[in-house]
C-alpha cells in the first residue's frame, strides 16, 4: 500500500494518527505507530518524529510548504564551481567532486580561471573543495542542458558468421584483466540513413574504462580495418580480445582474419540485447553523441575536425575525469536489487593500479598526463564543435523528415 501512497497521502495519515497519539497512552501510542509504519512503509523512527511533528502544523498536509534551505555556500563560491565545471568538461557531480583538488590545482597552476580567479580566495577554495556531489549537481543544475534529438541506428543485422562466434552476454562472469575491447560504430548521420556519412569507430577497455576513438569514411572494410589498426597500435596495452554487436561491418571475414592474424579472440553480443555491450554504448553517448552532437557529417575536413577531436577527448576523458565500475550487488531495506560502485577513478589511474604498464608505456602516459591542461582543452574542443556547427547545421536541416 506505501508504495501508491504520494507523500502529501502520507502528511495526511499522520495528521490524523498524530490527534490520537497526543492522547494516548503508552501502549496505544505503540499500536498507534504500528499502524502508521504499516500504512506509509517509514521506519518506526522515522514514523515517530513524523507522527510528533505533525501535531505542530496548521492547515491541512498538502498545503505545507517546506522551508527553504539557508545557502551555504557563497556567492564566490557557485560563481568559481560554474567555471571549473565548464572547463572541465561538464561532467556529473559525482565525478566533478572527485577530481575537484587535482582540477583546481591544474586551473591555478595554468592560469585559466580567468575572471573568476580574483573571486578564488582561500576561503572559496576551501568552500569549493568541500562540496559533496549532491551540492555540486543541485547548485550546477539551472546550467545543465541535456536536450538531443534521437538519434538513429545504422547497425545491420549479419547472419554470415554468427554461428561460428561466440557470445559473450551480460550474465558472463565479469572481465578482470585490461586489454579487452567492447567495439561499436556510432553514424554521423544526421536524421537520415540515406547516401554516405561518416562513421566513428569506438573501443573501450570495460576493465580500464579506457577508450579509443576513429572515424573513417563509412563501413568498408578497408576503412573499418584501418581503424582498427590504429586502435591496436594505440592502445596502452596489448588488445586481449574484441566483442561487437552482429553489425555487418564486423561480422565479416575480413575482420575474422584481422583478428585471427593478430591471434585476437573474438567474441559477439546477442541480437538486440544492448546489455551485452554496455560498456561500449555508454561511451557512445556521453564520448561520441555528447560532443559532435547529432549532426550530418560527409567530408574529408569534417572527418579530420572529428578526429582531431577525438584526440582532445581521450586526452580529457581518459586522463583527467573519472568514471566507476559496477562491482557489486545489494539490496535496499525494501528489497529491492541495486548496483554497488567502487570509488571514482581516472582510467589513466586505473591502468597504474592494475600493474599492467611496461615501464616505457608508463613512463610516456605519466608525460602526457603532467603536460594537461583541462582548460585549454575545452577551448579548441568548443572551437572544433562550433566548426563543425557551421558545416553540418545547414545540411543536417536539410535531412530532417517533414512533420
Amino acid at each position: 500500500m506505501s508504495r501508491e501512497l504520494s507523500m502529501a497521502s502520507r502528511r495526511e495519515i499522520t495528521k490524523k494518527f498524530a490527534r490520537e497519539y497526543a492522547k494516548a497512552g503508552k501502549v496505544e501510542k505503540s499500536r498507534l505507530l504500528d499502524e502508521l509504519v504499516h500504512a506509509t512503509g517509514w521506519t518506526r523512527d522515522h514514523a515517530r518524529r513524523a507522527i510528533r511533528a505533525a501535531n505542530s502544523r496548521k492547515g491541512a498536509a498538502s498545503q505545507q510548504q517546506r522551508k527553504p534551505r539557508p545557502r551555504k555556500y557563497s556567492y564566490d563560491a557557485l560563481v568559481v564551481l560554474q567555471e571549473v565545471w565548464r572547463l572541465s568538461g561538464q561532467p556529473s557531480g559525482k565525478y566533478l567532486a572527485a577530481i575537484m583538488d587535482d582540477t583546481l590545482e591544474r586551473l591555478v597552476r595554468f592560469r585559466e580561471l580567468g575572471k573568476v580567479e580574483p573571486r578564488l580566495t582561500p576561503e572559496v577554495l576551501n568552500e569549493v573543495q568541500s562540496m559533496s556531489a549532491a551540492t555540486i549537481d543541485r547548485y550546477l543544475k539551472p546550467h545543465k542542458d541535456a536536450a538531443y534529438p534521437i538519434a538513429l541506428s545504422g547497425t545491420k543485422p549479419s547472419h554470415i558468421l554468427r554461428s561460428s562466434v561466440p557470445t559473450r552476454t551480460s550474465m558472463d562472469a565479469p572481465l578482470t584483466t585490461a586489454g579487452f575491447l567492447e567495439l561499436d560504430t556510432v553514424a554521423h548521420c544526421g536524421h537520415t540513413l540515406k547516401g554516405e556519412f561518416l562513421r566513428t569507430l569506438t573501443g573501450t577497455d570495460p576493465v580500464a574504462g579506457w577508450t579509443m576513438l576513429r572515424t573513417i569514411r563509412n563501413n568498408a572494410y578497408v576503412h573499418i580495418h584501418g581503424a582498427l589498426e590504429w586502435m591496436r597500435s594505440h592502445a596502452p596495452v596489448p588488445v586481449a580480445g574484441v566483442d561487437f554487436d552482429n553489425g555487418s561491418e564486423f561480422m565479416n571475414w575480413g575482420v575474422i582474419a584481422w583478428a585471427d592474424t593478430h591471434e585476437i579472440p573474438v567474441t559477439r553480443g546477442r541480437p538486440y540485447k544492448h546489455n551485452d555491450n554496455a560498456h561500449v554504448e555508454q561511451r557512445n553517448g556521453d564520448w561520441v553523441r555528447r560532443h559532435a552532437f547529432r549532426y550530418r557529417y560527409e567530408t574529408k575536413h569534417e572527418m579530420d575536425l572529428l578526429n582531431e577531436l577525438w584526440g582532445l577527448v581521450m586526452a580529457r576523458k581518459n586522463y583527467l575525469l573519472p568514471c566507476v565500475k559496477a562491482v557489486d550487488w545489494a539490496h535496499t531495506k525494501a528489497g529491492r536489487k541495486k548496483r554497488i560502485y567502487d570509488a571514482p577513478r581516472t582510467p589513466y589511474q586505473r591502468l597504474l593500479d592494475a600493474g599492467v604498464l611496461d615501464t616505457k608505456t608508463t613512463d610516456r602516459l605519466t608525460r602526457e598526463h603532467e603536460t594537461l591542461n583541462p582548460a585549454q582543452i575545452t577551448r579548441r574542443i568548443t572551437q572544433i564543435q562550433q566548426q563543425l556547427i557551421e558545416l553540418a547545421a545547414a545540411r543536417t536541416q536539410g535531412t530532417r523528415p517533414a512533420a
